[in-house]
């Protein structure tokens, strides 16, 4: 219970912070309806619980299932065996994570009915099976990231070439939208089982990098269907907005819909883990009832958790969007967008996860609090150049993304590798939930009213940039630990 009362603590000194935000931009700049206020606060409170609970949950149940699964898959010591285990955990995993069923909805709404949602889920989570697959031989053959990463942007940046500008958005969003709160401390452990399983001198190294792999399947899924297709040019519209009424009406009306869906999201692992108990595991009675009472716990957060972004915080981050938009002063969005990254990427649940296993994996020499200042300051300025895209047409996402991608991988040879994997991980984690509605929600009602701006183009490439920038600032934190570690010993 002390574990709950400090994540939970931990939490609402997170959320506060967009809380304070949101009440400011009311009474100086975008005077939104009271009712919306309050349901905005009361969405806060569900966020403040239910990621409390979902963390405490994911520490009892989602990574100790990692951390069995990666160990049981890297006993068989067949190749072929863990590729196929692999893909199907990363695909099961991955096809039932809410960040991307957000994603796939918005992406169908937007193009008009054009791009099927479940199209984009089924092969989405078919490019982040493979990857997993690939991750989990990465990590048994001792292959190193910094020269693989190299070579898959060095053949995505190849298929950018083909690929229409608003499937490049969606190709690069996808990827940060599948690394979300259910697939990310999965992946996490799945990878640390293995390394620790291989043992050896590079062992805690290894067992970062997985989420950040993962994260290229959906880039080169989506990129060869869009090929395939033959689909450009799609000149998209943000969803008719209709607001909510009342305060908790909205809530009482997602309820049974987040139930079900969370329930959905929670049945593969679950099935999974009694499939792997009976045939590998074989845990005792007091070992197993932790893990089912943390899936129970994970399953009542995520659930609370999505009721207060959906109900609360999506409407609110459109129409402040909107609102800002309609000032007339554009330079006015970037700096609301830098606060807005610096204060959500500290309620995003994967984070915390991420944070927590830097610091155990390294004995406390890389602080949790040191990554978490890094990731604000990155996805404010990330969130920032994404505001930037919207108000001026010249600037495209591949102006963005290409360089920082590039300048990325050049960094990955002169950091420790241990930075490189926290890095692209940083990378997928950042971009959970919160992004893939409240920021989202605010870029496409920013789109919507700049006239310059296409909702299909402008509206999505932000969870990329998101997703993109941890890269850059974590490995430039790797260098300052490396430049301070040689004074050290000089």
């Amino acid at each position: 219970m002390d574990i709950l009362l400090k994540k939970t603590k931990e939490v609402s000194l997170s959320v506060l912070p967009i809380v304070l935000l949101v009440v400011i931009l009311k009474y100086t700049m975008v005077p939104i309806d009271n009712t919306m206020l309050a349901r905005f606060i009361v969405g806060a409170i569900f966020v403040i619980v239910g990621l409390g609970i979902f963390l405490f949950g994911a520490h009892l149940g989602i990574v100790p299932i990692g951390s069995l699964m990666g160990e049981s898959v890297a006993k068989t010591n067949k190749v072929h065996i863990i590729g196929i285990l692999g893909f199907v955990l990363g695909f099961l995993i991955t096809i039932a994570e809410p960040d991307l069923q957000i994603l796939a909805h918005q992406v169908n709404i937007a193009s008009g009915g054009i791009i099927s949602g479940t199209l984009i889920l089924v092969v989405v989570s078919i490019g982040v099976g493979i990857m997993v697959a690939i991750g989990l031989l990465r990590i048994l053959y001792g292959k190193p990231l910094n020269k693989i990463f190299t070579l898959f942007y060095f053949f995505i940046f190849l298929l950018a070439m083909w690929v229409s500008e608003e499937f490049l958005a969606i190709a690069v969003d996808a990827s940060g939208a599948t690394t979300g709160a259910m697939t990310t401390p999965f992946i996490l452990a799945l990878g640390y089982g293995v390394s620790q399983l291989k043992g050896g001198k590079t062992s805690d190294e290894d067992s970062f990098g997985m989420v950040g792999l993962a994260s290229v399947g959906p880039i080169f899924a989506i990129m060869i269907m869009s090929i395939v297709s033959g689909l450009t040019d799609i000149q998209g519209e943000a969803e008719v907005f209709i607001p909510s009424v009342g305060v908790f009406m909205p809530y009482l009306k997602m309820l049974p819909h987040l139930l079900k869906e969370s329930l959905i999201t929670l049945l593969p692992l679950f099935i999974l883990f009694v499939i792997f108990d009976k045939t590998k595991f074989k845990l005792d009675k007091k070992n197993k009832h932790a893990i089912y009472k943390g899936i129970f716990y994970t399953y009542v957060g995520l659930t609370l958790f999505l009721v207060g972004v959906n109900a609360g915080f999506m409407e609110v981050g459109r129409v402040m969007g909107e609102g800002i938009a309609s000032l007339g002063h554009p330079w006015i969005l970037p700096i609301i967008g830098f606060l807005l990254g610096m204060v959500v990427v500290l309620a995003e649940p994967a984070v915390y996860v991420l944070t927590e296993q830097v610091e155990e994996v390294t004995a406390g020499y890389i602080k949790k609090n040191i990554i978490l200042i890094t990731l604000c300051i990155a996805i404010g300025l990330a969130v920032s150049i994404s505001m930037l895209r919207i108000i001026t047409p010249d600037l495209k996402l591949w102006h963005v993304l290409l360089p920082g991608f590039t300048i990325a991988a050049m960094l990955s040879y002169f950091v420790p590798p241990i930075f490189v994997g926290i890095a692209y991980d940083s990378g997928g984690v950042a971009s959970g939930p919160m992004t893939a509605t409240f920021i989202l929600a605010f870029a496409q009602g920013a789109a919507k009213i700049e006239p310059t701006a296409n909702v299909m183009v402008d509206g999505f490439g932000v969870i990329a940039i998101v997703a993109m920038m941890p890269l850059v600032a974590i490995q430039i934190l790797g260098l300052i630990f490396k430049v301070k570690a040689k004074r050290g010993r000089s």
